[in-house]
């Protein structure tokens, strides 16, 4: 990887990245913001940060918040200013102004840009980066065609230096994503296959044909049981799930059935420091599902816990005194908290909206599988997508790469 980016140092371009599946993107974006960063470094060493602003948009906002948090404890020694804009976070003409990268959505993003009476900022852009540039095949794909198209037309018209970066895990027809952002294929498309991965990741997928109800769940329960007591004791396992309620009914089950089977030692012996820790938390917890689950190892996490529950989740399972979390998806966006294994435990949620259930998006997908894998602790990563029998097909093709990116 190194080698291109020799290239990407001196000559600003249009390029775009295809990286593995589960691979770290954020270190690729890293690299062309340092670059950005350099070119505007003075000869006593000092940084002009006045001439240069650079967009980074994410595709969620709970994933805003995340970018700007890595991005601001990566690049503090530089004396960078790392801002969110966004729906829920706006900035007052001043902070704009004192912020050298802005981290925002793609709706956002176009709003700003379509204001083509206010170029008091954006006329300083010299880096916009896109992460999940797959998203064009989203129904938010108009959304990054606008943007796109009007940053090309940004360059054309102006002969402003602005270098535009797409980067996606999940690209089959990355040589049509590239034409479509006006690449060199020969000198600004770089393609990493799984070699380039930190450590072997195992995927399994399990197609499951029962329809009733209360046996599907019944079996999905024993599953995800299974593979639990698999790593008890060794390996933190995350449970994703699609409803509140859900998680602590998944994580009662699985403690139940782990009781029922002589097998909770495994995941907490009795002189085990985790314990200890574990004990002196539970007073401070203000869930009752959450305060009956601790003692055993296990925890649940969604939006409807006091903040203070999540944060004590969260620093319990970062610091490997949890053994398995059972999570809806605001684990997957808002938090990186990885484990040695990612199970989905369905891939069906209900939207409220169209009134019926609906596959998860492959970029919900995406994240979730994302959790899965600690390079500096293990030697191999393990996801598992528990589907219907049908669906099996497609989400073989989504993370084998050969479902085609269509606007």
């Amino acid at each position: 990887m190194s080698s291109e980016y020799r290239y990407s140092e001196d000559i600003p371009t249009i390029f775009v990245v295809r990286i593995p599946v589960f691979s770290c993107s954020a270190n690729v974006a890293m690299l062309t913001i340092v670059q950005q960063i350099k070119r505007n470094r003075n000869d006593d060493g000092t940084f002009n940060h006045g001439n240069y602003k650079v967009v980074y948009v994410a595709p969620m906002k709970a994933l805003v918040a995340e970018v700007v948090s890595n991005l601001s404890n990566r690049l503090k020694d530089y004396g960078v200013t790392v801002r969110e804009l966004s729906g829920d976070q706006s900035l007052s003409g001043k902070e704009i102004e004192e912020t050298q990268i802005i981290v925002t959505t793609p709706e956002k993003w176009d709003i700003i840009t379509r204001k083509s009476g206010d170029r008091t900022y954006t006329q300083l852009v010299r880096l916009l980066i896109i992460d999940e540039i797959h998203l064009l095949h989203d129904n938010r794909g108009p959304v990054l065609e606008s943007i796109v198209a009007r940053t090309l037309r940004q360059i054309e018209t102006t002969k402003e230096n602005i270098r535009l970066v797409g980067l996606s895990a999940t690209l089959p027809n990355y040589e049509d994503v590239a034409l479509f952002l006006r690449v060199d294929l020969k000198k600004g498309l770089f393609k990493f296959d799984r070699s380039y991965r930190p450590v072997p990741l195992r995927q399994q997928y399990i197609g499951i044909s029962v329809r009733k109800p209360l046996q599907r769940f019944q079996l999905m329960n024993d599953l995800c049981y299974q593979k639990v007591v698999a790593g008890a004791g060794k390996q933190q396992v995350l449970i994703f799930v699609h409803s509140r309620k859900e998680t602590a009914k998944t994580a009662h089950a699985i403690v139940e059935t782990t009781m029922a089977n002589d097998k909770l030692s495994k995941f907490m012996k009795e002189d085990s420091a985790s314990r200890e820790v574990l004990q002196s938390q539970i007073g401070l917890i203000k869930n009752g599902e959450l305060r009956k689950l601790l003692p055993y190892g296990f925890a649940i996490h969604h939006a409807g816990l006091a903040r203070g529950d999540r944060e004590i989740v969260e620093a319990l399972f970062g610091e490997g005194h949890l053994q398995v979390l059972v999570s809806t998806a605001t684990l997957a966006w808002g938090v990186n908290l990885p484990a040695y294994t990612v199970i989905i435990k369905g891939t069906e949620v209900y939207n409220p909206e169209k009134g019926a259930w609906m596959e998860l998006s492959p970029l919900d997908v995406m994240q979730m599988l994302g959790r899965a894998g600690r390079p500096q602790y293990d030697q191999s990563e393990e996801s598992i997508i528990i589907t219907g029998h049908i669906e099996l097909q497609y989400y073989l093709s989504l993370m084998n790469e050969q479902l085609p990116i269509e606007s």
